[in-house]
């Protein structure tokens, strides 16, 4: 008899954010964006695989449900998304997504993926220090220097990254190894086998959506008019959202 097929992961999404008005137009929330990375991330897989048979997404919208959140024993993973907060502040919503990020790390089974704000409350969540960035912004496309083992993790030898931040974390948690870093940020991801898989950068984001954000941010004067050219100059660079998403699925699967 043949070997039945693996049931898929069940991945929670935490969205810890709501995205502006073009990205909620065409995706409805982040689960809708991180869906159609992940889709992407199984079509581009040797064989291709559809996303329903690799993984039952289930998105939450943990900044205004406060029930939201998914039973741990219902779920095998959870990713946390990016957000506009900064993840040292102290709001009632931020403290308990920290406090379920740690159950869920403590409790040895149900691993996390970070992106961004959630790289971020990972390294919280385990007493790592969490600041804003005195070297400034990070933005659009940027290319991040690998050590050996994030070689190995994400099958390059350098990765390019959409970001969009200027927190970031300055301390590796006890047993995490750094796997690729930035002049400007020298945490851009984080590993501990079978238990995390952090990236400061946004994997889900296209040049679509940078851009939109970009124009935003400087019309609302977060930007000011330099940093957002540089951005705009290098929107469109090729960059490696499914090779991040490829590695968030071997690690899922580990």
């Amino acid at each position: 008899m043949g070997s039945e097929s693996a049931a898929p992961i069940r991945l929670a999404i935490l969205e810890a954010d709501t995205p502006i008005q073009g990205i909620k137009a065409k995706y409805g929330s982040y689960g809708g964006v991180f869906t159609y990375l992940f889709e992407r991330a199984c079509a581009s897989l040797s064989p291709p695989q559809p996303l329903p048979s690799v993984l039952k997404l289930s998105a939450h919208d943990i900044v205004n449900d406060p029930a939201a959140y998914p039973d741990p024993d219902t779920v095998d993973a959870v990713l946390i998304s990016g957000s506009k907060y900064s993840a040292y502040e102290t709001e009632d919503w931020i403290e308990r997504l920290v406090q379920y990020t740690r159950r869920c790390l403590e409790g040895g089974r149900v691993r996390v993926v970070g992106v961004c704000f959630g790289h971020q409350i990972v390294g919280r969540a385990l007493g790592a220090e969490v600041a804003r960035n005195v070297r400034g912004w990070e933005i659009s496309v940027t290319q991040c220097e690998l050590s050996d083992e994030g070689k190995k993790i994400f099958g390059v030898e350098k990765l390019a990254i959409h970001q969009m931040h200027r927190d970031a974390v300055f301390s590796l948690p006890p047993g995490a190894v750094a796997l690729a870093h930035t002049d400007i940020c020298a945490i851009q991801s984080m590993y501990l086998p079978k238990r995390f898989l952090t990236v400061q950068g946004h994997p889900e984001f296209t040049a679509e959506m940078v851009t939109e954000i970009l124009e935003m941010r400087r019309y609302g004067g977060i930007l000011g008019q330099d940093i957002f050219e540089d951005g705009m100059r290098r929107v469109s660079d090729k960059q490696d959202g499914i090779v991040v998403a490829q590695a968030f699925l071997r690690f899922l699967k580990e």
